[in-house]
């Protein structure tokens, strides 16, 4: 293993996360509002979620791109909806989400559904999976929050299944620093629409 690469690869993703994070920060509430609305709008155009029975989404806290109003709209289009639990491990459980009504305080500042656990694997059964990520590269690379959960995750996700990150469009196109554990995705979600990302053995 070359540790000094990894560990040159550990700061410059701090540092972009730094920046993202900062950024993220200073976007006034109503930027941060439309957008809730606009994504919401964008992936129920979007095919793969049209025309999916299964949704892998994520519920939103803090300065993330919002995904309130596009998990309910989801749910009220008739799509089953998971979404991840957070295991001691980093890893993923997923649960079934119904409404807002049904979330819980957890660990890390998340909020996760209280209902029954459908196991690691269950992502692999969805239509289309929808991600977070604080950026992501022209050719795919998406830069997480560094726990390494996701990439965990996709990997369970069967070839040919659309991964799309969710990002403010500024965070489309970075240059993000990757290692060999880092799985790639095929498209970004914005609140402008759907960013197709270059082919990848994981292009879903």
């Amino acid at each position: 293993m070359d540790t000094g690469h990894s560990a040159d690869n550990a700061v410059a993703k701090g540092a972009v996360r730094d920046q993202v994070r900062a950024a993220r920060r200073r976007r006034p509430l109503a930027a941060a509002a439309d957008f809730a609305g606009s994504v919401s709008r964008v992936a129920l155009g979007w095919a793969p979620v049209r025309d999916a029975a299964t949704v892998a989404a994520y519920v939103s806290v803090g300065s993330e791109p919002g995904t309130g109003l596009l998990l309910d709209a989801l749910v009220a289009a008739g799509k089953r909806v998971i979404v991840p639990v957070v295991l001691p491990d980093l890893d993923l459980d997923w649960t079934l989400y119904s409404g807002r009504d049904d979330l819980a305080s957890a660990v890390r500042g998340l909020l996760e559904p209280t209902g029954p656990r459908l196991g690691v694997d269950a992502v692999g059964g969805a239509d289309v999976v929808l991600v977070p990520g604080l950026a992501a590269s022209p050719s795919g690379e998406r830069l997480g929050q560094g726990g390494g959960c996701y990439d965990r995750a996709l990997a369970r996700v069967p070839a040919g299944t659309p991964v799309a990150v969710v990002l403010y469009d500024d965070e489309v196109g970075v240059a993000v620093p990757t290692d060999p554990h880092d799985l790639p995705v095929g498209f970004a979600l914005t609140g402008s629409g759907v960013v197709a990302l270059s082919e990848s053995p994981l292009q879903r």
